[in-house]
């Protein structure tokens, strides 16, 4: 099954207080979509998590047309790119039950150790993906200039924020980023086409990290 799809219906849960799908949860499904596919592909948990081997999203990009309301059916399509490596390179496309395309996404994957966080070298362990070509793939992401940030404070990583990995999970920054912009407050959605979010490195359970935040745009964002 070179692409994997599912349908999904948002529900409250799902949603900001305008009713359009978090930042958060948007990338959260990605992950997901990720971790499912990966599963069906034979490479799952038993070739690594139950080996002591761990799934690392290292860097994603996403283009978003617009992000989904709630009680919308949404379709989510993943497939994976041609290994580099140690690289696992996998893309994404979200589109509404219709057909009208919402998001093209592209991700970088790799295996660590769970106990020394080091990158392991995937044939080790059997692990083998396939890539696909759809047509539909987007440059993958890439290096982000370091910006001054509009807001920072520090943040004490609480337990339920804490993955199965043993640290905060990524799509977690996005809700601590929006929580710092005026835009996603007053409305105004802080991400869309062309715009990006610069957030720091995942620190492990329970540490108290500096929190610097800046989502930005082709024209910028006040």
């Amino acid at each position: 099954m070179s692409v994997y799809s599912e349908e999904i219906l948002l529900r409250s849960k799902d949603v900001d207080m305008y009713r359009r799908l978090r930042t958060s949860e948007l990338f959260r499904m990605l992950q997901e979509a990720s971790i499912r596919h990966t599963e069906q592909l034979g490479m799952g948990r038993d070739k690594t998590l139950d080996r002591g081997i761990l799934w690392v999203l290292l860097m994603q990009r996403a283009e978003i047309v617009r992000m989904p309301e709630y009680d919308e059916r949404i379709v989510l399509k993943s497939w994976p790119g041609k290994t580099m490596h140690l690289l696992f390179p996998r893309y994404y496309s979200l589109e509404t039950a219709a057909g009208e395309p919402l998001l093209k996404a592209s991700a970088l994957w790799s295996l660590v150790d769970e106990k020394t966080r080091k990158v392991v070298f995937p044939e080790k362990y059997g692990v083998v993906i396939e890539g696909a070509v759809t047509g539909e793939e987007i440059a993958m992401p890439g290096g982000v200039a370091k910006k001054e940030t509009t807001c920072e404070r520090d943040f004490t990583v609480p337990y339920s924020f804490v993955d199965l990995n043993g640290h905060m999970n990524n799509t977690r920054y996005f809700d601590l980023c929006e929580d710092c912009v005026g835009a996603a407050a007053a409305g105004r959605a802080p991400l869309g086409r062309g715009r990006g979010v610069v957030f720091p490195l995942r620190r492990d359970r329970a540490q108290r990290v500096p929190h610097a935040a800046r989502l930005y745009g082709r024209s910028g964002i006040k």
